[in-house]
């Protein structure tokens, strides 16, 4: 399972190395997973949201919740070969970031959909988790029933563990990969140029040039 997720990454263009990136959690680091370089490929985002199915084929679950943006088209793909593979309905929604960064579920209403069932949360990529664990706390404050945490790819298995989401917590494959505060980054000491066509940092530079209020 490892090999295949990291292969079609690859394939995809979406699996890079040796350069200096900026991630969202506006962490530093070398490597980088363009998760958005896989979704225009519905075979491969097909397949990752089966490889989710398969792996949960024997729990009950009955809704499938990721955080968007890319999350939606995973729960969509995993809900869908559950479905299949169940022989019933299984749903699939997501969560929306607010203003405060939080996920919510009340601009949709899917709230009504988690209350009193068991669900399965899924994500593409971990670097600090805390994206995925506000929708493990979204989900739970909606009364639903968390049964397994579950990522594409994790790149802090040190740190994003079932212990830090309060939940079973797996990965489809796990990619080690060293984040850094800005001002602890060697890169930035190294004085490597930022990529400011993947991930954030075009924003993370612009942030950084905006004259500072007194």
């Amino acid at each position: 399972m490892q090999e295949e997720v990291l292969e079609m990454l690859k394939k995809a263009g979406g699996l890079i190395t040796d350069d200096h990136f900026v991630y969202t959690s506006g962490k530093h680091g070398s490597v980088y997973i363009n998760k958005d370089a896989l979704y225009p490929h519905t075979k491969f985002a097909s397949r990752i949201g089966e490889l989710f199915a398969q792996k949960y084929k024997d729990v009950n679950i009955d809704v499938v919740v990721g955080p968007s943006l890319g999350g939606i088209i995973l729960s969509q793909w995993t809900a869908f070969h559950l479905s299949t593979i169940k022989g019933k309905e299984i749903l699939g929604v997501y969560t929306e970031k607010d203003q405060e960064n939080n996920q919510i579920f009340s601009r949709r209403g899917y709230d009504k959909f988690v209350k009193g069932k068991n669900i399965l949360i899924v994500e593409d990529l971990t670097t600090t988790g805390g994206s995925v664990k506000k929708v493990v706390e979204t989900v739970r404050n909606a009364g639903g029933n968390i049964v397994a945490v579950c990522v594409m790819v994790n790149r802090n298995p040190d740190g994003v563990t079932a212990d830090f989401m309060q939940a079973p917590f797996s990965s489809l494959a796990v990619l080690k990969a060293k984040a850094y505060d800005a001002k602890d980054c060697p890169l930035c000491a190294k004085n490597i140029p930022i990529n400011i066509k993947i991930g954030h940092g075009k924003k993370y530079l612009e942030e950084k040039e905006k004259p500072k209020k007194n």
